[in-house]
C-alpha cells in the first residue's frame, strides 16, 4: 500500500474539467488496489501570494495551508495535475507550491551547502499536464521548459525523485473514445501507484 497525494492544480473551481476526470481516474485505480489516497484541490484553498523573500523565509504558513503541507509530508507518492497555461503551470499552483515548500519543511538550509538537506526525500512524483497543443510539440519544440523547471527547481530541489510525467495534448480536440482511453491509462497508473 502506498500513501498517495493527488494535487489538483487547475485554478478554475467553477466547473469540472478533463483535468479533474483524469485525477479521479487515477484516484479510483489507486483506491481500488488498496492504496491510501488524499486529495488537495488548490482552487478551493484560500491563501495569499508571497511577495518577498522575507515572507518566504521567515513568514508563517497561512492557516489554510497547514493541512495541505501535512498531506505532503504524509505522502509517499505525489501526483500533480494541471493545465498548461501560457507555457507553464497556472499562477495559483505556483503560488501554492511557493507557500508550502518553505525552509524548515521542504528543505533545511545549511550555510555551507543549501542543497544537502532536502526535506522531502523518499517520495516519488508524477506530473500530469493537459494542453491545447500536441504534446510532442511541447516536448520537443518548446523543450517542455516549464515542466523541466518544476521537476528540477521545485520537486528535485526538495528531494522528490523519481519524477514521471504524462502529457495529454490537443485536449480540446480529443474524441470521446480518446478521452476514455486516457482515463483508462490514468486508472492503470493509479493501480500501480506510479
Amino acid at each position: 500500500m502506498t500513501r498517495i497525494l493527488i494535487l489538483q492544480g487547475h485554478p478554475d473551481a467553477s466547473e469540472r474539467h478533463f483535468n479533474h476526470a483524469l485525477a479521479d481516474a487515477y484516484a479510483r485505480g489507486a483506491e481500488d488496489h488498496g492504496h491510501d489516497v488524499r486529495h488537495i484541490d488548490v482552487a478551493e484553498l484560500d491563501f495569499p501570494m508571497l511577495r518577498s523573500p522575507t515572507q518566504w523565509m521567515e513568514g508563517l504558513l497561512p492557516p489554510g495551508l497547514v493541512d495541505a503541507q501535512n498531506a505532503i509530508g504524509w505522502a509517499q507518492h505525489i501526483v500533480i495535475f494541471f493545465p498548461l497555461w501560457l507555457g507553464g503551470m497556472p499562477a495559483l499552483l505556483k503560488g501554492f507550491l511557493e507557500q508550502v515548500a518553505r525552509p524548515g519543511f521542504a528543505f533545511h538550509p545549511d550555510g555551507k551547502n543549501p542543497l544537502a538537506n532536502k526535506g522531502l526525500t523518499g517520495r516519488s512524483a508524477r506530473v500530469v499536464v493537459t494542453m491545447g497543443m500536441p504534446a510532442l510539440i511541447y516536448r520537443f519544440y518548446f523543450r517542455a521548459h516549464s515542466l523541466k523547471s518544476l521537476e528540477r527547481n521545485i520537486l528535485g530541489f526538495v528531494g522528490i525523485a523519481p519524477i514521471h510525467e504524462t502529457l495529454v495534448g490537443r485536449i480540446g480536440e480529443l474524441s470521446d473514445k480518446q478521452r476514455g482511453e486516457w482515463l483508462i491509462k490514468l486508472e492503470r497508473m493509479g493501480q500501480q501507484a506510479g
